[in-house]
């Protein structure tokens, strides 16, 4: 049996149990199917074997070698991970484009007596509709841009209008960077990989209602925004947030304390800085960091090199000023009462 969705929609209300990725590991971590699981039927290194003994020595004696190594596979998997399914068990399964790999590990499950099908075209099936949904379409909400210059707890902020109802898209979290200062909160997805969560994220959009949509560039660090969302957020309305620079500075400060930021990564972000800043202010920044002056080295990273930055490019943007919200503590009770205007705000 094959499986072949026409939209995300049909492959998120499928009526399978589980959707199993039967590619290597490294071909899962790059993206994969939201909510699959990876029953790899041959892992990195045998992959890699099979395909040289391909291209090397002969097709016949690589699907041979490669038959082993799947059954192999197959068994460990059936007798570890998915030996507690009974036989109403209904199993979707797919490679990088449905051939030999997913229908070997199904015709195994399928003589078992599970009801087991193959996704048709298989993993590139799969980035087809992704890349439809976020490269070849308008996007389906009116964007609403949370803005404001960097510390002004924009992020922060968005959860708490989430919190209270309002329809929002995380682009900092679906890429784990926190999009200036510090950066990043750990290594980031691939962009296949954010595309995937971010299609997942428009697909259970409510297309009538405005979705919030924190102010970045068209970059979230190493990660792309596509150019449907990105088109929309440049003409999008905005809901500013303003805050006094010390203010912001100790946010920050409060902020980052909770994070494992590495000292080292820290100091080469400031030491690139020259060709803008110069080598004495870089100097003293890099100095501030390694003596763990947080409040005042983002006070000056503002002042001198992210606001001057964001302000160009907010005068290059179209859209209008919805409401401007003024913060003078940045502290949690303030941020749950702004998050709570701003979706009184959306509607």
């Amino acid at each position: 049996m094959t499986f072949c969705p026409e939209s995300l929609d049909a492959l998120h209300g499928a009526p399978f149990d589980t959707v199993i990725d039967v590619r290597s590991p490294s071909e899962f971590a790059e993206d994969r199917v939201p909510g699959a699981i990876n029953l790899p039927v041959l892992d990195d290194a045998e992959r890699a074997r099979v395909g040289t003994i391909y291209v090397r020595e002969s097709a016949f004696r690589a699907r041979k070698i490669g038959a082993a190594l799947v059954a192999r596979n197959a068994a460990a998997h059936i007798e570890g991970v998915l030996a507690g399914h009974d036989g109403g068990w209904r199993p979707l399964v797919y490679c990088w484009r449905g051939g030999q790999r997913s229908n070997s590990f199904a015709a195994i499950l399928g003589q078992i007596g599970w009801r087991v099908a193959v996704m048709e075209g298989g993993y590139r099936s799969y980035r087809r509709l992704v890349k439809g949904a976020l490269y070849d379409r308008d996007f389906p909400a009116r964007v609403v841009l949370l803005d404001g210059f960097t510390g002004t707890a924009k992020t922060d902020i968005l959860k708490a209008a989430r919190a209270r109802g309002a329809q929002v898209i995380d682009l900092e979290g679906l890429a784990n960077h926190r999009g200036s200062l510090f950066g990043g909160m750990g290594p980031q997805p691939a962009q296949k990989g954010f595309e995937s969560a971010l299609a997942e994220a428009v697909r259970s959009l409510d297309p009538s209602r405005p979705v919030l949509v924190e102010a970045e560039s068209s970059k979230v660090g190493e990660r792309v925004v596509p150019p449907g969302l990105w088109a929309a957020m440049r003409a999008a309305s905005r809901i500013a947030i303003r805050a006094p620079l010390a203010v912001r500075a100790a946010y920050l400060a409060r902020t980052y304390d909770g994070f494992d930021v590495d000292p080292d990564r820290l100091d080469r972000t400031l030491a690139a800085m020259v060709r803008l800043q110069g080598h004495e202010r870089v100097a003293r920044w890099r100095a501030m960091a390694a003596a763990g002056a947080r409040a005042d080295l983002a006070a000056e990273l503002m002042a001198h090199h992210y606001d001057p930055r964001y302000a160009r490019q907010r005068a290059r943007d179209a859209g209008e000023t919805l409401a401007s919200i003024e913060a003078a503590r940045l502290d949690p009770e303030e941020i749950a009462a702004i998050g709570a205007r701003v979706a009184r705000i959306l509607g």
